[in-house]
């Protein structure tokens, strides 16, 4: 009979593992935290000091291949953490913070962000939809939900199967022929995410650097709503195409909106347009048009702006029980009138990238404090 895993067999097997010069193992030195256990996979954190950091690949490794060899587990994730102490000097209000010495991570050709200043605007589902158009169009494409604490890939994908490990990389899984991963893929749904904010940002670029991406066109990033931790270490540590920004048509959601447009303009990442979800509403009844949330904002804002209008999606119960079901409408209704319109969107964006400079930004943008 198989021995159950449990948290403390895992910080037993990391008990094996220390840094150099170090006394203490990094279980006894406080240094293991958010052990995850689910259905044979393993993930935890390590905190390392910044000082290390030249040191931490070779410990991630380590750590990984003592849990490895448990009975029972299938894979093991290390997540790792890094908290500086508070400097005791104050930074000229117009300082460029050093950009990181690792070069940009770029596992596709080119790596696009959508994002929304606020949730509750369909950017989820906008962004797989615009994910299926792209693939339609004959492109590899994948998709990585970058929400940490809310992950819904899972649910509007429709699967809540286990990747695989390889090669001591994550195997993104193959759903309605995107390659696709998630958090919400490796915890249970009930399970809150409960991680500082560098534990947030380490999980978002191991998410890009560790995971078997494979030549990949186009790789589509749900970011979590907002301007936080999780967009800031998008924006310094992926090679960005661009930003495609999500909003429903009213004032309170535009206000947002713009602060995450200004965010990417100050890091230096292309504005590929707005997308006006929830534009209005068709009576199935009657047939008549409403304007839920008034319509048009938008499109105004991104002349206002100067950025492209991508397009208009309406409020529409097909799009909405298809995403809960998992069955997203560009895979399951191809000639539906709103699949055709998250058609029309991907082609511009499409557009928009091959009309770049297909290396991509040369450097890290950085981030400017005023």
């Amino acid at each position: 009979m198989q021995s159950e895993i449990t948290s403390e067999k895992v910080k037993s097997a990391l008990r094996q593992v220390k840094f150099p010069h170090s006394k203490d193992n990094i279980v006894d030195d406080g240094d293991i935290s958010g052990i995850v256990i689910k259905d044979g996979h393993i993930g935890f954190s390590i905190e390392i000091d910044p000082a290390l950091a030249n040191q931490s690949d070779e410990l991630r490794r380590e750590a990984e291949d003592v849990v490895s060899s448990l009975s029972g587990v299938l894979s093991a994730t290390a997540i790792l953490t890094a908290h500086k102490a508070a400097s005791t000097s104050q930074p000229s209000p117009r300082s460029k913070p050093e950009a990181p010495r690792n070069p940009p991570l770029k596992p596709a050709k080119h790596v696009i962000a959508v994002a929304s200043g606020k949730g509750g605007v369909g950017k989820s589902t906008t962004a797989i939809n615009i994910a299926l158009a792209l693939k339609q169009m004959g492109l590899l494409v994948g998709i990585l939900d970058a929400d940490i604490y809310g992950p819904s890939l899972p649910r509007l994908l429709g699967t809540s199967r286990k990747p695989e490990y390889y090669d001591k990389k994550l195997v993104p899984l193959d759903v309605w022929g995107l390659q696709t991963m998630s958090i919400g893929f490796l915890v249970e749904p009930e399970s809150p995410t409960i991680w500082r904010g560098p534990m947030v940002m380490s999980a978002i670029e191991q998410m890009l650097r560790d995971v078997l991406w494979t030549d990949l066109d186009v790789l589509v990033i749900d970011l979590p709503p907002g301007t936080g931790d999780a967009q800031l270490t998008l924006c310094q540590r992926a090679s960005l195409s661009g930003a495609v920004i999500v909003s429903t048509p009213q004032d309170l959601a535009l206000i947002d909106a713009r602060k995450g447009l200004n965010m990417f303009r100050k890091v230096d990442v292309p504005i590929l347009g707005i997308i006006e979800n929830m534009s209005y509403f068709i009576c199935p009844d009657c047939g008549s048009r409403h304007d839920v949330f008034s319509t048009g904002g938008a499109e105004k804002e991104a002349a206002k702006l100067d950025v492209a209008f991508l397009g208009g999606i309406p409020l529409d119960m097909t799009i909405r029980q298809t995403s809960d079901a998992g069955e997203p409408i560009v895979a399951t209704q191809p000639e539906n009138p709103h699949s055709k319109a998250y058609s029309s969107i991907a082609q511009k964006i499409w557009d928009s990238l091959e009309g770049q400079n297909a290396e991509g930004p040369a450097t890290i943008p950085a981030i400017i404090i005023e």
